[in-house]
């Protein structure tokens, strides 16, 4: 069945959410105060739900989908995501989520399969919203950037631990913030999503320097490669926004000069925050009245995140949580630089069969992958990309 954006006037939009953490469970709160929006059912295996009445809650994903005009996916989980929003374009409804995530690791099956797109709020979506502001403006976007203050690749259990209980959110949520596991898979998206490129492994992610210094170099790293680039900077004390750097060949200098926005060529418009859940009726509304997608994986990505290992790790070593864990750690790379690293979305429970030290990237070889749904579409994507750069599996290479 296609699945389309819904067109709906003289009723509220029906939403069934899945998810019901701190960005579920914050549109719960916000719908009470919302007329034009409505939940139909919230898909948990909670008993009960703040905010929800007990006849609302589902366990079952079919229902959830059948029961509204769009699903929202917001669980944190690949595995269980892959399952929601298969079975919304079973019922032929379009899907909005926050989940980079999952979007990096199994999303371009699903784009192309139905409507489905980032929502605004979380840093990729509001890149891609910045991105339609700046192009309607006449720029031409060469830097598609997140500003991140603070990184660790290795960060201790007990510091996470802390982070984690102060801020109210998810272990593994602070971890992968701190570790980079969340920023390279955003940064990912961003380029699989907006036909951009990366400058290299890991991304550049200049560190301290002004923005309008770090933007501009980068600008003209992404001219030299003729193509446009996803990337971050690394700042303490800028905001935690996003930002879109630039050319802008039909408006005079001296103009843009007087607006404030330098010298050029390279002009940076930044976005100073990114609000989460409180930014997603915008991108519900845009669904709503029949707009198109603002950002999904897109059918033909570039850059895949691979799983680096943050320690030594021996056979039989079970992966019990890989995007924000202590095992492994994400790193945005293209797909044609390590056509066999195995996406660390997919890692989850996964066993590992050799020897992996730490540094070392993992490949398929390296792992046994849960017998699963995601695992099939995650191998059944690795095997298509594999048949059109005519490689072979890496079993069948020794």
């Amino acid at each position: 069945m296609t699945t389309q954006p819904v067109h709906i006037a003289g009723r509220p939009v029906k939403l069934g959410l899945a998810g019901t953490g701190f960005i579920g469970g914050g549109l719960i709160g916000l719908l009470e105060f919302r007329e034009d929006f409505a939940l139909s059912k919230v898909l948990t295996r909670r008993n009960s739900v703040p905010g929800v009445d007990s006849e609302m809650l589902t366990s079952s994903k079919q229902e959830l989908a059948e029961s509204c005009d769009i699903v929202i996916e917001c669980t944190g989980d690949v595995s269980r995501a892959a399952g929601v929003i298969n079975a919304a374009f079973d019922a032929g409804k379009p899907v909005v989520t926050m989940g980079a995530e999952f979007q990096v690791t199994l999303g371009t099956y699903f784009a192309g399969r139905g409507f489905i797109t980032e929502a605004e709020g979380d840093q990729p979506g509001s890149i891609a919203a910045l991105r339609e502001e700046a192009i309607d403006m006449g720029f031409e976007p060469l830097v598609y950037g997140n500003i991140k203050g603070f990184l660790n690749h290795y960060p201790l259990p007990d510091e996470m631990h802390h982070w984690s209980e102060r801020n109210g959110i998810s272990l593994a949520q602070v971890t992968s913030f701190t570790d980079g596991t969340k920023l390279q898979i955003e940064q990912a998206l961003v380029a699989n999503g907006l036909d951009a490129d990366i400058a290299q492994r890991g991304l550049l992610g200049p560190k301290d320097e002004s923005l309008d210094v770090s933007a501009a170099n980068m600008g003209r790293t992404a001219k030299a490669m003729g193509i446009s680039i996803s990337d971050y900077v690394l700042n303490r004390t800028l905001p935690a926004g996003v930002f879109v750097t630039g050319e802008h060949h039909s408006s005079n200098p001296n103009v843009l000069r007087y607006l404030k926005l330098g010298e050029g060529p390279f002009y940076t418009l930044m976005r100073p925050y990114h609000l989460c859940h409180l930014e997603m009726f915008k991108t519900l509304r845009r669904v709503a009245s029949g707009g198109n997608v603002l950002l999904n994986n897109s059918v033909k990505p570039r850059i895949n995140v691979a799983s680096v290992a943050k320690r030594d790790l021996k056979p039989g070593t079970i992966i019990g949580t890989a995007i924000g864990g202590f095992d492994v750690r994400g790193e945005a790379l293209r797909f044609s630089e390590d056509p066999f690293a195995v996406p660390v979305g997919l890692l989850t429970n996964a066993r590992i069969t050799r020897k992996v030290d730490r540094g070392q990237t993992l490949t398929w070889s390296d792992v046994d992958l849960p017998d699963c749904a995601a695992t099939h579409i995650g191998m059944a994507l690795h095997e298509q990309r594999l048949a059109e750069m005519k490689m072979l599996p890496l079993a069948q290479t020794k």
